[in-house]
Order: C-alpha cells, then structure tokens, then sequence
C-alpha cells in the first residue's frame, strides 16, 4: 500500500490541506459531520453566520444556549445529540480559554480528547490533524473499505488501520492531510459501497477489479 497516495494524487491530482474553513471552524465542523454529508455541515454553518462574524466562533457557541445550538444545526441531523456533544468539547476548550496555540501543545491531547464525551477516534484525529496540524491519520469507512478492495487488506479495528499507514509512510501532516482527502475523493467518486470499476483511474492497481 505503499504506493497509494502516489496512484491517487497521479489520478486526481493536488487536494491540498482538503478540509475547509479556518481551525476554530474545523473544530466544529468535525463533530457536525458525524454521520452527514457535507453539504448539510455547510447549511448548518450557514445557520450560525446568520447573526454572526467569524470572529470569535468558538466563545460564541459556548455561550448559547444547548436549544438554540441544536437549531441552528438542525441541518447537520441528529442535532440535539451533536449540540450536546459540541459542547462538551467547547467546554473543554474554555478550560483554556479557547486559544488553539495553547492546546495544540498540551501533553497528551489526543487521550484528552477521547475523554470528552461523545468525541471519537475519527473526530479526534480529525480535529489534530486538521485544526492544529499535528501528524496523525485519519482513518474512516472509506479508509477500511479502500484497503479490502484494492489490497485485500481487512482490518477493522481503528488502530491497527492507523498503524499501518505509520508503517507505510511519514508522519507528514501535508502529506497525511492530502492523503485523507484523496481517500475520500476517490470513494465518493467511484470507490462507493457499489463501485463503479469501469470508471476507476487506478483499476489497474487493484484486486478488485483484476
């Protein structure tokens, strides 16, 4: 698997950094995108700029009230349990004052995010990888489902999926960023739960489709 980010980035070129927004918006976004698509992360964005600058995004969520979050986010589905669970991570971001560059350097930020509740390995890495540029892998259904096809890796655990890319490549944040993403693109593109393998650009790579 060694040679996966160079198939996909020849097949689909430069996807960058791939996740928008600035990190505060990162940090919220990657909790509204739970179980969504990402159309309805940005309605749900769109909600909160109603009434609202950029400026100060995360202290201004933490102050309202868990209802009028819900509402606003109502797009995003299951948005009770999410306000719920963004909260809880704002909560723990007002421990610092929400600045960034300060928790970015906490010891151990990893484990302290997998403490709060309702924050995944998935979202966690998200988060670090993404908002505070910090080298770790993002690992999703698509990831696991890449691997199986192309490789006939099955691996279903989260961290021995993680692993394995540490195994493989560099820990980059450019690279692990651009290689999350291009994941992503090529599974929403033609890698789906029905593949369309007539239309893949790396077919030829894969056992699926030998």
């Amino acid at each position: 698997m060694k040679d996966l980010y160079k198939l996909l980035l020849k097949a689909y070129d430069n996807v960058g950094k791939w996740w928008p927004g600035t990190s505060e918006e990162i940090v919220v976004t990657a909790v509204l995108t739970q179980n969504t698509n990402w159309r309805n992360v940005e309605r749900a964005l769109e909600n909160i700029y109603k009434n609202k600058t950029k400026e100060n995004l995360l202290e201004y969520l933490y102050e309202l009230p868990v209802d009028y979050l819900a509402e606003l986010i109502k797009p995003a589905g299951f948005y009770n349990l999410k306000a719920r669970r963004l909260k809880n991570l704002l909560s723990f971001l007002k421990e610092y004052d929400f600045e960034l560059s300060k928790i970015k350097g906490l010891k151990n930020l990893r484990e302290k995010l997998l403490k709060i509740n309702g924050i995944g390995k998935e979202t966690a890495d998200s988060i670090l990888l993404y908002a505070f540029e910090i080298p770790v892998f993002v690992v999703d259904a698509y990831t696991k489902r890449l691997l199986k096809r192309m490789y006939g890796i099955n691996l279903s655990e989260y961290d021995d999926v993680q692993s394995l890319f540490y195994e493989n490549y560099p820990k980059d944040v450019k690279l692990f960023q651009e290689l999350h993403g291009l994941i992503v693109e090529h599974s929403k593109a033609v890698c789906r739960k029905n593949p369309i393998c007539s239309e893949c650009k790396i077919s030829d790579n894969c056992k699926k489709s030998i």
